[in-house]
């Protein structure tokens, strides 16, 4: 079913940047559909403590608000999965089996965490083990920390775990070897490394140890674990956007328009800071873009 009427902008996931960009909009008395899809990694946050004005606050109460305030400069927000985007005359954007039509659209899907198959694993997320650095690290300062992953990039985050937040750290690799060199560095800053598979958190209320499959225990109060994340963009694979040298994000200009004229892409699908405050700006800074562009449509 194809919806006639077409909208200024689409946005696509009601995460701090669509939200903020259909603030934006809404106020320019712009015709704007929101779609998303529930859930995200922003409404999974539990306490967010770097967002300006907010002491703390949690990533749902974001979107709530931002929903609320979005309703009220008359975006439509819509509860659906968006399967494709292709571009023609219009920008058609389809969730099932309908279809909408847009003279512009902005993506603001996110990503998805991968998390390891850890029992109790969801127990502790948010409030004892984290996912991101720049979000979570200030809570690990002075803690008993356990860092879990299984590359070079988790060797470089307990280093730099050591220098900002806390001395007492165990190093968890699932396999990965480090190069020598990294294996003396970590035993000059007074870091454990251990190979082994993490298999249970234990603890009541708060995490007491780490077990491992093979049975060992490592004692600790927090854990950061660091496996990378997915991109939620399986709907843009028609439109052959450009991405960065690893193939993996999508490169936008200094506006957060994509490779492709009229498609802005916010949040940490793109090469920006993996951050709610800064995704909020960049639906900003691509809403003003929009809204100039709109005027010359």
């Amino acid at each position: 079913m194809t919806e006639e009427k077409v909208y200024d902008c689409i946005i696509i996931g009601a995460g701090p940047g669509g939200l903020q960009a259909a603030i934006y909009l809404g106020r320019c008395n712009r015709d704007v559909l929101l779609i998303d899809r529930g859930g995200g990694r922003t409404r999974h946050a539990r306490q967010i403590q770097n967002f300006l004005t907010h002491k703390t606050i949690s990533g749902r109460e974001i979107v709530e608000l931002g929903i609320e305030q979005a309703k009220s400069f008359n975006v439509r927000i819509e509860k659906g999965l968006v399967t494709r985007v292709v571009k023609k005359e219009f920008f058609e954007v389809y969730t099932g089996e309908r279809l909408h039509l847009a003279k512009f659209v902005i993506v603001s899907s996110g990503v998805y965490d991968n998390l390891p198959d850890i029992e109790n694993l969801y127990k502790f997320l948010g409030t004892g083990l984290f996912t991101c650095v720049d979000c979570d690290g200030y809570k690990t300062t002075g803690r008993k920390l356990v860092v879990i992953g299984n590359s070079i990039k988790t060797v470089h985050l307990a280093f730099g775990m050591k220098e900002m937040y806390t001395k007492d750290i165990t190093l968890v690799l699932v396999f990965y070897e480090p190069p020598e060199e990294y294996r003396a560095e970590l035993m000059e800053e007074g870091i454990t490394l251990i190979k082994g598979r993490p298999a249970k958190i234990l603890g009541d209320e708060k995490i007491e140890a780490m077990e491992l499959k093979d049975g060992r225990r490592i004692p600790c109060e927090v854990i950061m674990s660091n496996f990378g994340y997915k991109l939620n963009d399986e709907f843009l694979s028609e439109l052959n956007l450009k991405r960065d040298s690893e193939g993996f994000k999508y490169l936008v200009n200094h506006v957060c328009e994509s490779s492709l004229s009229g498609l802005y892409i916010v949040g940490p699908l793109n090469q920006g800071g993996d951050q709610a405050i800064v995704a909020a700006g960049e639906g900003a800074v691509a809403a003003i873009d929009l809204k100039k562009r709109l005027l010359e449509y």
